[in-house]
């Protein structure tokens, strides 16, 4: 029985690639392939394949020197796993033929070996990332702690993708144009509580160049940035830090303590604090 996802001991290290570990753990064929018989993974999570002269030049005096892997169809052609970048390098150079190790793999282990080669590289986008993870999550029910083993990264880093994984294709289009780009900054709008709320951060943030500390500072209410203060000029200051709420029923209630004090309390933070836990409890 072939072994499911990537082998144990396989970690996220840029330095060593994967596919030794790989082709020792399941059966697999090296040989040269016809490039016409080569056909992309429809469920490749890469959607910007980047410039490519550059690899072609090499290909092109070095040849292919790390092979594609494949899968065979029933056609007759091969699917690719992992390389379309070379795939199509390697077209523009001329080539007719590649190297290839073929791989007798289940639909789970391709998508994962798809998004984690990627991810090796450190070549795909914010987005692509975070839709890649959500796609393993939907597709084959994996839950947070699942997709970080697979992967190789934290539970908590998993869970900050597939938080902005939920951010709006209009919220997105905004973000591009804006050119923000930052992890950060992307998961402080995909933190706001709903659509409305992300449009109205975003709009509120600058053209670029954004620092965290700014990003803080947008995000903080109004009624924060501007306290009340007395007649002699001190500011003054609501120690109220706790959110309380009881259902009408009185079959459950729910309570909120907030880490900084002196703070006056507004919706918006319990609105963001209450999304926050429902986002956590829906991740288990």
């Amino acid at each position: 029985m072939l072994k499911r996802g990537l082998p144990s001991g396989v970690k996220m290290r840029h330095d060593s690639h994967y596919v030794e570990e790989l082709t020792r753990s399941h059966r697999s064929i090296g040989k040269t392939l016809p490039i016409e018989k080569l056909v992309p993974n429809p469920d490749q999570p890469r959607v910007e394949i980047g410039e490519l002269s550059e690899l072609s030049s090499s290909i092109k005096q070095n040849g292919v020197l790390e092979p594609i892997l494949v899968k065979p169809r029933n056609d007759g052609t091969w699917m690719i796993i992992a390389g379309e970048r070379r795939w199509r390098a390697s077209n523009l150079a001329g080539l007719t033929e590649v190297p290839c190790i073929e791989l007798d793999l289940d639909e789970n282990s391709i998508a994962e070996i798809a998004l984690i080669e990627n991810l090796q590289r450190k070549d795909l986008t914010i987005w692509e990332v975070a839709d890649g993870l959500a796609y393993l999550g939907e597709k084959f029910g994996y839950t947070h702690e699942d997709i970080a083993k697979k992967i190789g990264k934290s539970r908590s880093t998993v869970t900050e993708s597939l938080t902005i994984a939920g951010v709006p294709e209009s919220i997105r289009e905004k973000c591009r144009k804006l050119k923000i780009g930052a992890k950060s900054v992307i998961l402080e709008i995909a933190r706001q509580f709903d659509e409305e709320a992300m449009h109205q951060f975003v709009d509120n943030l600058s053209d670029g160049g954004v620092s965290r500390k700014e990003v803080r500072q947008k995000a903080r209410p109004a009624s924060e940035k501007s306290k009340a203060k007395n007649s002699t000029g001190q500011t003054i200051r609501n120690p109220k830090k706790v959110f309380h709420y009881s259902s009408p029923e009185n079959n459950f209630s729910v309570e909120i303590r907030f880490a900084k004090a002196g703070e006056d309390l507004t919706d918006s933070q319990i609105l963001k604090a209450l999304k926050e836990a429902f986002d956590s409890v829906k991740s288990k």
